[in-house]
């Protein structure tokens, strides 16, 4: 028998869509924090001679700074006021975790520090993301003015550059943590999301058009977009796909009669860490190839015991074997990294235990916590199977192609998963609409009532 929830998710309809007034404000929010996002993609920084940026952009787009363009919705190309993205971001918050498990002091911090506890380590990322997005400013503002792009070199261009591209990455944490709040869905994958979403009619486009002039023959046009669909259907499978452990409640003696005895399950999801492991593995990649491609692109400033620097940053472009196989290795340790954060066997078992739950066949607390590690274990190492998968295959076959990355595993995968959450909060707001609603209708019928007779 289906329960109350269930009964009142096959209840919704566009009607309740139309009533739930508090969803349509957020909706509203949301679409307009990624309209002034887009818009912000479009706004060049100063002193830069677009042209000539453009052109040699040209011959970049297939590697690092192809991968830089796709995750910032095209800004890269134009060198908008986001080209940085919330890439420095997510990269801090890496940092923050990894030491969070780590470092005592702030172990302690996030798991004994409750609500201020976690602003606390926020406020620690959002610290280190100004830092590295200082960095990485520097850096593309130096690489510019030696690459002969500014229109008037020297430290006002420099100063300039570096203020607006640490700028424009902060106001995007900002509206991302806003959309958060106040919109509907995670804000940081939403503004993801639409940069990879905006690239897509573009590389659409350039398909079709290869395949128009015969690069590309007609039977691997229909095998790319069949491919693509595929992919979409096994990353919605797998994102559903979850190990139900059973649990019972023990009956006890309440007065004259007996309560308890209830079950329910407890959903272990194949994927655990969502869109995360691909997305930080592309964030760290991505830092010590910007830089060695900065420095490659000066190869008379390179001293004679680097000369191995050209070969890697070759190594480290997109669809290069080096760079593949370090992208799977990271995907892989973040998948099992971000898992253990977000999902604690212990802490799990000992509320169990709190509640009188047990999973039959296996003893409440040390030995239910190990059966849990066994089970999210396993778990987890399917799961980073199938995301290496999705994220490496498809992106190799597109590499041959030529196709840019807007057509990759990890672009498909960032797609549907955020998609899929963010239905899922949507449909969230509506249920509690629903809830609202019956209780409201409740009151009303309990008021107009009549008590009983006396």
């Amino acid at each position: 028998m289906a329960s109350a929830a269930e009964q009142l998710a096959a209840n919704l309809n566009f009607g309740s869509f139309q009533r739930a007034t508090e969803l349509h404000k957020r909706l509203l929010f949301t679409l307009g924090a990624l309209i002034i996002y887009r818009m912000g993609t479009y706004i060049p920084i100063p002193g830069l001679d677009t042209a000539a940026f453009a052109q040699a952009f040209e011959g970049q787009s297939q590697g690092i700074l192809g991968m830089f363009n796709m995750f910032s919705g095209g800004a890269v190309e134009r060198m908008a006021i986001f080209a940085l993205n919330v890439m420095p971001y997510i990269s801090a918050s890496i940092i923050v975790q990894l030491l969070g498990a780590v470092y005592p002091p702030w172990e302690k911090l996030k798991k004994e520090g409750g609500e201020a506890g976690r602003k606390q380590l926020n406020q620690y990322t959002r610290y280190l993301t100004v830092f590295l997005a200082l960095g990485q400013a520097f850096g593309i503002a130096v690489g510019l003015q030696n690459g002969g792009l500014a229109l008037d070199p020297g430290p006002f261009f420099l100063i300039s550059t570096v203020v607006t591209l640490t700028g424009g990455t902060m106001f995007l944490m900002w509206l991302g943590e806003q959309v958060t709040s106040r919109g509907v869905g995670n804000g940081i994958s939403l503004i993801i999301f639409a940069g990879i979403v905006a690239v897509l009619p573009g590389t659409m486009s350039r398909l079709l058009e290869l395949t128009r002039e015969g690069q590309i023959a007609a039977f691997s046009f229909f095998l790319i977009i069949a491919m693509a669909i595929a992919v979409i259907g096994f990353i919605v499978f797998m994102e559903r796909a979850q190990r139900r452990l059973l649990i019972q409640y023990p009956k006890r003696q309440q007065g004259a009669s007996m309560v308890g005895g209830d079950r329910s399950f407890l959903p272990l999801k194949v994927n655990t860490a969502g869109v995360i492991p691909p997305i930080f593995a592309s964030s760290l990649l991505l830092l010590p190839a910007t830089v060695s491609s900065f420095l490659a692109a000066n190869p008379e400033r390179i001293p004679s015991w680097m000369d191995w620097l050209p070969t890697v940053t070759q190594q480290l472009q997109h669809g290069q074997p080096t760079f593949m196989v370090l992208y799977g290795l990271l995907i892989i340790f973040f998948c099992f990294f971000y898992t253990s954060i977000v999902f604690n066997p212990e802490e799990t078992a000992e509320n169990l235990r709190k509640y009188g739950g047990f999973l039959p066949g296996i003893r409440p607390g040390k030995r239910t916590a190990e059966y849990l590690d066994y089970v999210l274990t396993r778990l987890t190492a399917l799961g980073a199977v199938y995301i290496t998968a999705v994220c490496l295959i498809p992106e190799w076959f597109m590499a041959d192609y030529g196709l840019g990355l807007a057509f990759g595993g990890t672009s498909i995968l960032i797609v549907v998963s955020v998609t899929m959450d963010t239905v899922a909060q949507i449909q969230s707001h509506l249920l509690a609409h629903q809830y609202e609603g019956l209780i409201k209708k409740a009151k009303l019928r309990g008021r107009g009532g009549r008590g009983p007779a006396r």
